[in-house]
């Protein structure tokens, strides 16, 4: 079968970009690997219609439910491999499956750099944070840690002492900090520990704070979590000669939503922009807007 679109990652911006391929009645796969950003996420915030929060799976339950009403099949599959042919697109998957489209949407996403301590899953959304666009504001007058390395943990306290001014930066991987961050630390009266985290202290959500390997414990209501060296999952992009952003995200047209290859499109948090769940959103339908678009002149081409 050859499908009119592909969307490799069933994310946020992945299903709404089905959703609205759906209502369009196309014939529409998602494949998607069950283990990105969204299936971590316990509570987003800041999404008009949850003032009281909703959890990443939760949201993409509800996605696909949608999409599926509206026939999108999906494909709980890793795809690996992707080429261009005559019709269209080939994805080869890790399961070995092969699936053709004439349409392709990327909105493959990031992967966090998470400390390796199981207790923070829990609290991901809910009292241990990683965007402060997003979450900042959760963190408000509350004595507050980042779990960081280096600059990217030292330049993420200083973000957040926007909200408040109870702070402890604790430089878990102890790379060096630059002169002019740890004046500022210093400035905005923000504590710096130089020393490694044993244990995350939780009670079920709710972050309690650290014991440090030293046997020092640290007591908090709110963690954020800043190491750097996220993996952006631009590598199938790459293998059709996409243009990449220099840190690896997806460069597209801020209209269209497509990339420099023709016939595919970028979406959601893999693409060089904020990594917001509502900026994914609009990415997704705005890309469904457009990959329909050329459906249908392709439609009208081949009558004519």
């Amino acid at each position: 079968m050859l499908y009119d679109c592909i969307i490799i990652g069933g994310g946020i911006a992945g299903l709404q970009a089905a959703i609205q391929l759906g209502r369009y009645k196309h014939r529409v796969l998602v494949i998607d690997a069950n283990d990105g950003r969204s299936t971590i996420c316990q509570s987003y915030h800041n999404v008009l219609g949850y003032p009281h929060g909703v959890s990443g799976p939760e949201l993409r339950r509800i996605g696909q439910e949608h999409a599926r009403s509206l026939g999108v099949q999906f494909a709980a599959d890793r795809a690996v491999a992707v080429e261009k042919t005559l019709d269209g697109f080939m994805v080869k998957t890790e399961s070995g499956e092969h699936f053709g489209a004439k349409r392709l949407l990327l909105s493959t996403g990031i992967v966090d750099r998470i400390p390796p301590f199981p207790e923070l899953h829990p609290c991901l959304g809910i009292s241990v944070y990683v965007c402060p666009d997003c979450d900042g504001y959760e963190v408000s007058e509350r004595k507050t840690i980042v779990m960081g390395s280096g600059n990217t943990g030292a330049n993420m306290a200083l973000t957040l002492s926007y909200w408040t001014s109870q702070i402890v930066y604790v430089n878990h991987e102890q790379k060096e900090v630059d002169e002019e961050l740890l004046l500022e630390l210093k400035e905005n009266k923000i504590d710096v520990i130089n020393t490694p985290i044993e244990s995350v202290l939780t009670d079920g959500p709710d972050f309690k704070g650290l014991k440090l390997e030293n046997g020092e414990q640290l007591k908090a209501e709110r963690g954020f979590v800043a190491f750097g060296g996220n993996e952006v999952k631009s590598q199938l992009a790459r293998q059709l000669g996409v243009e990449l952003h220099e840190n690896k995200h997806i460069l597209v047209d801020p209209r269209t939503k497509m990339t420099n290859v023709e016939h595919v499109w970028a979406a959601g948090d893999v693409v060089a922009h904020s990594e917001q769940v509502t900026i994914a959103m609009g990415d997704g339908s705005q890309a469904a807007i457009w990959i329909h678009k050329t459906l249908l002149e392709e439609q009208e081409k081949s009558r004519g």
